[in-house]
């Protein structure tokens, strides 16, 4: 799945949805800071976690530029970027990234999702908890669905998909499936 930018509050719709930690068995969901750059970037080093996001791994400077873009928001009052790292519980260290851009679709609000888990953490259902609490948070917002555009030969983050509720759809973007959950909102 492609990796989008996205970070904060939400002007538009029925009022501003703010990023909170979000807390599932094993992980905290953190919102994503600058000062989280240096660890991310080691977390994120494999080229081949890029084989279907795309790009190749970020320095430290680069990723915290990215993440002081992020953390100032969407220039678009009727967009909201909402960026977590995904901190482990036990082993109190970062593994990976979700997000969800928050925008207005043809029937309300709709939150397009995102998630990556470094190389070494993969396999172990870390993304599959991550993406469901995301899915759990999101249900608690002004968002009628939820929608991910997936790779169609990236299996595993298919998995994760449907693991969150999410259904493939015959609809395609950039090359990718795009899956989607109708939440009410």
């Amino acid at each position: 799945m492609v990796e989008e930018e996205h970070s904060g509050t939400d002007a538009g719709g029925d009022g501003p949805i703010r990023s909170e930690p979000i807390g599932t068995e094993r992980l905290v969901l953190v919102p994503l800071l600058a000062e989280h750059a240096g660890e991310m970037a080691a977390v994120l080093s494999d080229p081949e976690l890029h084989a279907f996001i795309g790009g190749s791994p970020a320095t430290p400077g680069e990723l915290r530029s990215r993440y002081e873009r992020l953390v100032a928001g969407s220039p678009d009052p009727g967009v909201s970027w909402h960026n977590w790292v995904i901190r482990l519980r036990g082993e109190e260290c970062l593994a990976g990234t979700v997000q969800a851009t928050v925008g207005t679709g043809e029937n309300g609000r709709v939150a397009e999702v995102a998630w990556v888990v470094g190389t070494p953490w993969q396999g172990r259902g870390i993304a599959t908890e991550a993406a469901r609490g995301l899915v759990a948070w999101l249900r608690r917002q002004p968002v009628r669905s939820v929608v991910a555009h997936i790779h169609p030969g990236h299996r595993a983050s298919a998995a994760v998909a449907s693991a969150a509720g999410l259904a493939p759809t015959d609809r395609w973007q950039d090359g990718e499936v795009r899956w989607e959950l109708e939440i009410g909102g």
